[in-house]
């Protein structure tokens, strides 16, 4: 098997985390867009194993159902008591058919910040030194609660991996630590794990012991360093969380800024590890990109806005907004202070103004919709400025209906559209109106009362006010000019 093909990556993922303190299972709680075991099997996608499986237990029905939904490929092997990684991963083997031939990796489904090309660095070095197994290695600053790396002081070879509880003092001052990611020979494996034993403080069957029974056995034990000890954190508390998800964020805006995206303050943008750039982006402080989100070419967005599952467009501006499931034309403009809503599609330098909500929306090129209004099952044709206050009026208290706004037209401030309703080409209607009919292409519509104005209503009604003073003092006033 080549290095770049293991015969099966094995991800640890039944515990139930009590330190998280949580109703949700440890491994699907979420950083950058993704679960923690998501995180994982990304990585361990990208040395295309021959098989891909995830050891579950607690709350196995929930975590498989996750596992379906992010990635159909996997499999999953149930361990029905947590008896110790040894044993977790002798039931994905029994899942996998028992012995396997090539290389296994088995990783933790807590580390979301390992990477594929780690996994691959790690499985290389397996396969060039001959090693039985390879362990990952990594020099942290606090050792405390991971298993030590012993070495052989003349040959520097690993003879053993030390767990916190089961160390001396002596062990316990090693700050080089077992990552809890390991490549196997699959054959040596399976059958080393039929020797582990459980006498230890935990009572389980450990993984690491079987590096103990290959070196005893005369097989090499090896070990990879990791370059860099911060991918192998795992998650344990909600602190722990924070702190990967600050680091993959960093990580991840990294990578945009050194592709050529400008982002002004990284420590109050996040963003989800599915956001892509186009060059020459521009990310404004206060900005959150979630989900399946594209920022376009030379597109600015920002400051306070916050972005999931929308299309920006090429040159497009996009300020102190909230957008789900939207699409931002080219050069098209939005807020400041919009609400695009699942369905809304703005085309090019289309424009939804300060205090505009929008929600299955087609927008034309050109057209505008300024301020202040609401926007919802419609479609507008290009070059049409709908007037300020303007409310598309589409639910009836039990089905929604559909208004249709045709091109070049110009609807006046503070009208309502009773949907369904069609606005034909190059129609005006005036300020205050009511449309509940269909206007014909070139009309004007006007619904509104006509106004009526009562001479000293003031005075009578409102006698010795402030208002009635004015009244009295604007009349003496266009007296004395007569």
């Amino acid at each position: 098997m080549s290095a770049t093909r293991p015969a099966a990556v094995v991800v640890l993922a039944a515990g139930e985390g009590t330190r998280m303190k949580s109703a949700t299972p440890k491994v699907l709680h979420e950083i950058c867009g993704r679960s923690l075991v998501g995180h994982v099997v990304a990585a361990s996608r990208e040395l295309d194993p021959t098989h891909l499986v995830v050891v579950v237990g607690h709350a196995r029905e929930q975590v498989t159902a996750h596992l379906a939904g992010i990635d159909a490929g996997v499999r999953t092997a149930v361990q029905y008591e947590q008896n110790g990684t040894g044993h977790a991963v002798r039931m994905a083997l029994e899942e996998l058919g028992g012995q396997l031939t090539g290389t296994v990796i088995v990783v933790c489904g807590d580390t979301p910040l390992l990477t594929g090309e780690t996994l691959r660095a790690l499985a290389a070095t397996h396969e060039a030194d001959g090693n039985a197994v390879t362990v990952l290695t990594a020099e942290v600053p606090d050792s405390t609660g991971y298993g030590r790396i012993v070495r052989d002081p003349q040959t520097g070879a690993v003879t053993a991996i030390v767990e916190h509880k089961d160390a001396t003092d002596a062990q316990r001052a090693i700050r080089e630590i077992n990552s809890g990611v390991f490549a196997f020979d699959g054959a040596l494996l399976a059958d080393a794990l039929g020797k582990v034993r459980t006498d230890n403080s935990q009572g389980e069957e450990y993984l690491t012991d079987v590096l103990g029974i290959l070196r005893e056995a005369g097989h090499r034990v090896g070990a990879a360093v990791g370059s860099d000890h911060r991918q192998i954190l795992g998650i344990n508390n909600r602190v722990q969380l924070a702190e990967a998800r600050a680091l993959l964020n960093a990580r991840l805006l990294e990578r945009a800024m050194l592709a050529g995206v400008t982002v002004v303050d990284p420590g109050s943008v996040f963003v989800d590890v599915t956001v892509t750039f186009g060059q020459d982006a521009l990310i404004h402080p206060g900005t959150q990109l979630l989900g399946d989100t594209h920022i376009g070419e030379g597109a600015e967005v920002g400051p306070n806005t916050r972005l999931k599952d929308t299309r920006v467009g090429a040159g497009a501006r996009v300020d102190n907004t909230v957008a789900d499931g939207a699409v931002v034309g080219d050069q098209a403009t939005v807020g400041p202070f919009a609400y695009l809503r699942p369905g809304t599609n703005l085309g090019l330098k289309a424009k939804a103004g300060t205090y505009v909500e929008m929600k299955n929306a087609t927008i034309g090129e050109g057209t505008k919709v300024p301020h202040l209004s609401y926007v919802g099952d419609a479609t507008i044709g290009e070059y049409t400025n709908i007037g300020a206050a303007s409310v598309f009026v589409n639910y009836d208290g039990e089905h929604k209906h559909h208004t249709t706004v045709g091109s070049h037209c110009k609807t006046g401030s503070d009208n309502m559209f009773v949907a369904p309703v069609t606005i034909g080409d190059g129609a005006y209607t005036a300020a205050g109106s009511v449309i509940t009919k269909d206007v014909p292409a070139g009309a004007l519509a006007v619904a509104r009362g006509q106004q009526r104005n009562i001479e000293g209503w003031v005075a009578r009604k409102r006698p010795g006010s402030a208002a009635a003073t004015a009244a009295q003092s604007s009349s003496e006033k266009d007296s004395g000019h007569r």
